[in-house]
């Protein structure tokens, strides 16, 4: 496993009638919603490991931290990028920040953990015996 301080990872979505605060039960109104913009922050977080883990393992998300500092409508651009901040053993920590093509939308902190897919997996749905 090869995490270092600096690796990034951008996306991409457009504000569309499903991602909105509206549709997805976060607000009554017809603009992005907060929880789709902290799932593309994880997203986000997620390709700028994605050549970086070892065979067999992933991260999950632990701690997110952010502002939702400015609405976007639909049809905009929505761009996303994390960038790794620390690396403390498993624990990966990331900036991240929002922008859509007026400027930053918004901002914040998100931690993962590396883990082993299949013995997470199991252990989670162990849960259910």
């Amino acid at each position: 496993m090869e995490i270092t301080v600096g690796l990034k990872g951008t996306v991409k979505e457009t504000v569309n009638e499903n991602n909105t605060a509206e549709k997805v039960g976060s607000g009554s109104l017809p603009v992005f919603a907060t929880p789709m913009m902290v799932a593309l922050m994880e997203k986000a977080a997620c390709k700028a490991l994605e050549n970086s883990l070892d065979e067999g393992s992933t991260t999950v998300g632990t701690k997110v931290d952010v502002e939702h500092v400015a609405a976007t409508p639909v049809g905009m651009e929505v761009t996303v990028t994390a960038t790794v901040t620390a690396v403390d053993g498993r624990k990966i920590s990331f900036s991240v920040e929002a922008f859509d093509e007026a400027g930053l939308i918004g901002k914040g902190a998100h931690d993962r953990f590396v883990v082993n897919a299949e013995k997470f997996t199991a252990k989670t749905y162990a849960k259910k015996q």
